[in-house]
């Protein structure tokens, strides 16, 4: 059982005002350039990415995808 907060209309002392510093709800919003292909991999492979994706409450695709995108990224440069 969650513990009701209580308010009071006592000072709260000094205050900083902070800069908000959070992207635009627009600009969360993107899609990334992705081109569609087929590829056979065998049934270990697949069921593997599903774990993790379910672990993770993600898409197996989405986790394959970000595996290829790290790898290509690291011997790119």
């Amino acid at each position: 059982m969650k513990k009701k907060i209580k308010y009071s209309n006592e000072k709260i002392g000094k205050v900083e005002i902070v800069k908000d510093f959070l992207p635009k709800p627009e600009d969360l919003v993107f899609k990334e350039d992705t081109v569609k292909v087929t590829l056979n991999l065998s049934k270990s492979s697949i069921e593997f990415f599903k774990g993790i994706a379910q672990k993770h409450g993600s898409q197996y695709q989405k986790v394959i995808r970000n595996l290829l995108d790290k790898y290509t990224s690291h011997h790119s440069q």
